[in-house]
């Protein structure tokens, strides 16, 4: 079998979309003096999707969230030609092909990314035509069913926060994850409305269900030293984020002092990047996103390292190039899960783009043992409401 054409076509949504709020979450942009919408540059409005077809007709489906429209000139231009008359099944050959090939300007960003949407193509063409689940070629099964945390409760007025939780949990969610919406530059009074949105949601949740907190970037490291101890009786299961990807030190020390678990990973890349991370013991909590990290090629190789150091494996965003990992991965105790709902940040745009997600059912997400590939097929129903660039 061989690959014979890989095409690349960005999807922009024209829909509606929820409006963007004060103090909606924190980001890295906050730390600069600026107008307008700091979490613009955060807000993934469009996809690109990723399509590998073999000689025998096997269509595997990739995608890549990050700059879509950059992310379709590389693969294009320079990834298609290095795997067209390829076995997808020397997919690490591939990989490597890709990755050595664009080491001049890849290496991270959205060069691997682009390079992750071709590697989840390949994975699902592969199970596809061995009539197999993607976590039937990674391991197999490794729990009966995917323990799932849900993930939104974005900083807005706490009356809204608490409702938002008892719908978790009356969904049957046993964790969840919240957003702070102050850092740095709010001063003492945004750490005190950081602290009276998390009293809010435990107030509601109690002591039986864990409970996450995201800065997304927004925070720096003397911040995150002050609100450690204001943190702790909440008992947080984690602290994501808490500063920029690149401060590696800043996590490790971090990591060291906090009383809760710090995780990260969401904006790292490549086994040699997580490499640092795991030696640095700098965080105690993986989040790649295997649409970024290098795909499912790069991400088994990631599992396997962090089980070595024990140290857990929760991908970011859930999504099935993610569920199938976790499946297949002792690593992997338990995934994310984004509600569906109206457009606002961009991660919910991938049900509206593809079908096939599994629904969580009390807190627990399952994967089909005879649903070959990665089970998704394009979404149809909403095409009318996307800007499709060929």
């Amino acid at each position: 079998m061989q690959i014979k054409q890989v095409r690349a076509r960005v999807f922009e949504w024209k829909g509606e979309t929820v409006p963007p709020q004060p103090h909606f979450c924190t980001n890295a942009m906050d730390a600069l003096w600026d107008r307008g919408d700091a979490m613009g540059s955060f807000r993934f409005h469009g996809w690109t999707v990723v399509e590998v077809e073999t000689d025998e007709g096997i269509v595997g489906l990739g995608n890549v969230a990050l700059a879509p429209r950059v992310a379709k000139t590389i693969i294009d231009q320079h990834l298609a030609p290095l795997v067209i008359d390829q076995d997808p099944f020397d997919y690490e050959y591939l990989w490597q092909r890709m990755y050595r090939a664009t080491l001049a300007w890849g290496r991270r960003g959205i060069g691997m990314a682009a390079i992750s949407g071709v590697d989840i193509a390949i994975w699902d063409a592969m199970g596809k035509a061995l009539g197999k689940p993607v976590f039937k070629l990674l391991g197999g099964r490794t729990k009966e069913k995917i323990p799932c945390y849900a993930s939104k409760l974005y900083n807005t007025d706490r009356e809204t926060m608490q409702r938002e939780a008892q719908a978790y949990i009356d969904q049957g969610f046993a964790a969840m994850k919240m957003r702070f919406g102050y850092g740095p530059k709010d001063g003492p009074r945004g750490m005190r409305e950081n602290l009276k949105s998390v009293a809010a949601v435990r107030e509601v949740i109690g002591e039986d269900i864990d409970l996450m907190a995201d800065c997304y970037m927004g925070w720096n490291l003397d911040y995150t030293r002050r609100m450690l101890p204001k943190l702790e009786p909440f008992e947080l299961r984690w602290l994501e984020e808490p500063v920029i990807a690149d401060d590696i030190d800043g996590y490790a020390e971090l990591n060291r002092m906090a009383p809760m678990p710090i995780s990260g990973g969401e904006h790292e890349f490549t086994v040699h990047g997580f490499r640092q991370l795991l030696e640095k013991k700098a965080v105690s909590v993986i989040q790649y996103d295997t649409n970024r990290v290098g795909g499912i090629s790069v991400a088994r190789k990631i599992n396997a390292m962090a089980e070595a150091f024990e140290v857990p494996v929760i991908p970011h965003a859930g999504q099935m190039h993610n569920y199938h990992l976790t499946m297949a991965s002792l690593a992997s105790p338990m995934s994310e899960f984004f509600p569906v709902h109206d457009v606002e940040i961009g991660n919910e745009l991938f049900y509206y783009l593809f079908e096939g997600d599994p629904e969580p059912v009390d807190g627990h997400l399952d994967l089909d043992d005879a649903t070959p590939g990665l089970g998704l097929a394009l979404n149809t129903r909403h095409l009318d409401r996307f800007h499709i660039i060929e």
